[in-house]
């Protein structure tokens, strides 16, 4: 079994690109991905840590953020650790994709790729570039996020940005 890609870095996510075919996610189904190919699939944005809402059967999304999520480089602080610690947190499996695509940006590799789309130009795994997305901008970095344990209404809090 494979171990999962833990990083310190946005750069570090992506060291264990070499050792995937290049391109993967153009040649294989997404049943067939390795977990690391399925870790890096993953573009690092930090959306999927947003806490978000379900209200009349539409899910919204909120700047509140997840305690362990690093804003600044928008990785989780206890990653190998996560469903240990956080009850709620969401494992991005292909169930989790297919069953709930909503609970992802719009943006979400996981979810392009499961849609038969290609990954945009800004994806790491496409510019080559771990900081891509986010001088994009299609990440949490750069906005105006509050730690999920300072939050009284969730509903103050639901945000409407691009991509989401």
């Amino acid at each position: 079994m494979e171990k999962d890609i833990t990083c310190d870095s946005p750069a570090e996510r992506y060291v264990a690109a070499h050792k995937v075919e290049p391109k993967f996610w153009k040649k294989k189904r997404p049943e067939k991905f390795t977990k690391t190919e399925w870790e890096l699939l993953c573009d690092g944005c930090g959306k999927c840590c947003l806490n978000k809402l379900e209200i009349k059967n539409k899910i919204y999304f909120t700047s509140a953020r997840c305690r362990f999520l690093n804003p600044e480089n928008c990785l989780c602080r206890i990653y190998e650790h996560r469903f240990e610690k956080v009850a709620d947190c969401r494992d991005i499996t292909l169930q989790t994709v297919l069953s709930e695509p909503e609970i992802l940006p719009q943006t979400c590799a996981y979810r392009l790729i499961v849609a038969g789309k290609d990954l945009p130009d800004w994806h790491p795994l496409v510019s080559g570039d771990a900081e891509s997305v986010h001088k994009e901008g299609k990440s949490v970095k750069g906005h105006q996020t509050i730690n999920e344990s300072e939050v009284k209404d969730y509903e103050d809090y639901i945000v409407e940005w691009p991509n989401l």
